[in-house]
């Protein structure tokens, strides 16, 4: 049994552990990691799956700004373990994170990743055409979501980190 829970303390050396896994050596020279570095998640929009006390699966918002004007979050990354993955944990996780964002009164979420899989809750490009992020990044795979209708007409420029800034202990911790 699955149960998909606000992350704790506690889950960080795990989480960790499970980003690594999936995301390989490379994980920390994402461009999308330029927004995350030295900052907090999002106030009680970081997730954990677990299975029978395992950290099975992982999805974290962060605060962005855009040079238009706009705030909005950082969907990522979303991770599930190896030996659980095929079982709708990763779209649990999402569906999760996007419901507690929108019951939080957020208006959109954007994402770096694969437009077939996050089409599915909603993300697209047709708003991202003029947004450009901290890095390299492919076009077609900056995607977002409207949590509120509008939310992100005449989005535009780039997309920067808005959100608390890590303590040095919680960065240590983290890492």
């Amino acid at each position: 049994m699955i149960t998909i829970r606000h992350e704790k303390l506690t889950d960080i050396g795990a989480r960790e552990a499970l980003l690594d896994e999936a995301f390989g050596e490379t994980r920390r020279r994402k461009t999308s990691e330029r927004l995350r570095e030295g900052r907090l998640p999002a106030e009680g929009l970081s997730f954990i799956a677990a299975e029978r006390g395992r950290v099975v699966g992982t999805a974290r918002l962060w605060r962005v700004r855009l040079a238009s004007g706009q705030e909005a979050l950082l969907l990522g990354p979303v991770a599930v373990a190896a030996d659980c993955r095929g079982r709708g944990i990763g779209g649990a996780l999402v569906r999760r994170a996007l419901a507690e964002a929108r019951k939080r009164g957020h208006g959109a979420v954007v994402l770096v990743g694969d437009a077939p899989y996050y089409g599915r809750f909603g993300f697209s490009s047709a708003k991202t055409g003029s947004l450009r992020l901290p890095g390299p990044f492919e076009r077609g795979r900056l995607l977002a979501l409207e949590l509120v209708p509008a939310a992100l007409d005449g989005a535009r420029g780039l997309v920067r980190a808005a959100g608390p800034i890590a303590s040095q202990p919680a960065v240590a911790a983290a890492a």
